[in-house]
């Protein structure tokens, strides 16, 4: 078990830690002659050296999966790209609106490597023929907004950014966009809503943005580690990419990993897809702090299933997460330790979730308010056991395709595990209740 805090970038070697290596040579990399004194910008300048369809060949050849927490290819995403007619502009967007509970890798990339996103977004874009391309950043990250927009100015002086950029006939250009603070824009069209002035409701799909996306143009929206992944791909080919985690894992390339909660090392890590919960816990953050014991953890921020301690030796992978119950998200681990009560744990979640609701749907406007009411009923102890039997359904009523985006069947996924798996406690809880106690004596009586 570790000891001590290991760094993100592991032994700093960009063969192994593409994303972070840089970081073992400098704090931060945020002016671009540094960034470019460590390989920066020479994946974009590769890759606009050949032609679009062939760049576009490379990612898809690497299975770059996005990072967001679907997990969709990259390179079959931007395939389904509506064709460049030169009707109009065509929009790059970066995801950037990181506000799921649990989540924190994007603001470090974009707070210590700002230019190894831009340069992620400019291979993207060339490679889309984009014309226009913005960073959709949660509001609250202030300092992040600001060196992402001193790295854009770096950048237009040295002529990546106008009007036919570095001798092509192509050109782009590129914005900062601060957020309002909404959970729900992490959908990619209720983003686009907010991005054009509107209120943040996801779109009716199809049409996809792909095809009608910002302010009716063809639109590719992907996350902020999705485009970090890039330039090393451009730089080093898509088969060194799928080596990275070969024998551990089916997807392919590194991911930032993390633990929070009570660990001895709340962070983040550079590891292979594949990577067990159990050395992310253990090995990376130090395991849980003395005196405590692991009893669930979530795999990927708030909107994944709980499980439990038994899984520990689970892959961090889409399809062995998958295979136990539950979603690989965002890969960033929230342990919850046995002093921890699970209805409590979840009551807090699901607070959030109904707080979040964009209000458009009625099983989501009515149903999360609904299933925080049952659950504080059971964590005050005035909980019924019908009050459970409402949980579950709920969990059936607010699913996929009940709803008209997926906020709501994400809210129910951490309600799903807690049920699976801690179900007693529920029990207990209630068993325990007033109207339980109540009763008792009437009974007696």
């Amino acid at each position: 078990m570790n000891t001590e805090p290991r760094p993100i970038y592991g032994d700093g070697n960009p063969e192994t830690h593409p994303l972070t290596w840089r970081l073992s040579k400098q704090e931060h990399v945020r002016n671009a002659d540094d960034y470019e004194a460590l390989e920066g910008y020479v994946g974009f300048k590769k890759a606009i050296s050949m032609p679009p369809k062939d760049v576009l060949e490379v990612i898809k050849a690497a299975t770059v999966k996005g990072r967001g927490g679907a997990g969709f290819p990259a390179g079959i995403k931007w395939s389904l790209m509506a064709p460049n007619d030169n009707s109009g502009p065509r929009y790059l967007i970066c995801n950037a609106d990181e506000m799921e509970p649990g989540t924190f890798k994007d603001r470090l990339l974009m707070e210590k490597l700002p230019h190894q996103l831009i340069e992620g977004m400019l291979i993207a874009a060339y490679t889309l023929e984009a014309t226009h391309g913005y960073i959709f950043i949660r509001g609250e990250y202030i300092e992040a907004a600001q060196y992402l927009n001193e790295a854009i100015e770096q950048i237009r002086a040295k002529g990546y950014l106008g009007e036919n950029i570095l001798g092509t006939n192509w050109g782009f250009e590129l914005y900062v966009h601060t957020g309002a603070g909404r959970y729900i824009c992490g959908e990619e069209t209720a983003l686009i809503n907010s991005l054009e002035g509107r209120r943040a409701n996801p779109r009716t799909k199809p049409p996809f943005p792909q095809v009608a996306g910002a302010w009716g143009r063809p639109t590719i929206v992907n996350n902020v580690e999705t485009y970090n992944n890039l330039p090393a791909i451009m730089l080093r080919g898509a088969e060194w990419y799928i080596g990275l985690s070969a024998g551990k894992s089916k997807d392919p390339g590194t991911k930032i990993y993390g633990a929070s909660g009570k660990v001895k090392f709340p962070g983040l890590w550079e590891l292979p897809f594949g990577t067990t919960a159990r050395e992310v816990i253990e090995d990376y953050a130090g395991g849980m702090r003395d005196g405590l014991k692991l009893k669930a953890w979530l795999p990927g921020g708030a909107s994944t299933d709980f499980l439990a301690a038994e899984h520990i030796d689970l892959p961090m992978d889409a399809e062995s997460i998958m295979k136990a119950g539950s979603r690989l998200g965002t890969c960033l681990l929230m342990v919850v330790d046995e002093t921890q009560c699970m209805v409590s744990a979840t009551r807090n979640l699901e607070e959030f979730f109904a707080r979040e609701s964009c209000g458009f749907c009625t099983p989501c406007r009515d149903g999360l308010p609904w299933a925080v009411k049952a659950l504080k009923a059971i964590e005050n102890g005035e909980g019924k056991e019908e009050d459970i039997q409402h949980l579950q359904e709920l969990t059936k009523k607010l699913w996929i395709g009940k709803t008209f985006c997926a906020h709501a069947p994400g809210a129910m996924e951490p309600l799903m595990g807690a049920l699976k798996y801690f179900r007693g406690e529920f029990e207990a809880k209630v068993a325990n209740s007033r109207p339980a106690a109540q009763a008792s004596n009437v009974e007696q009586a």
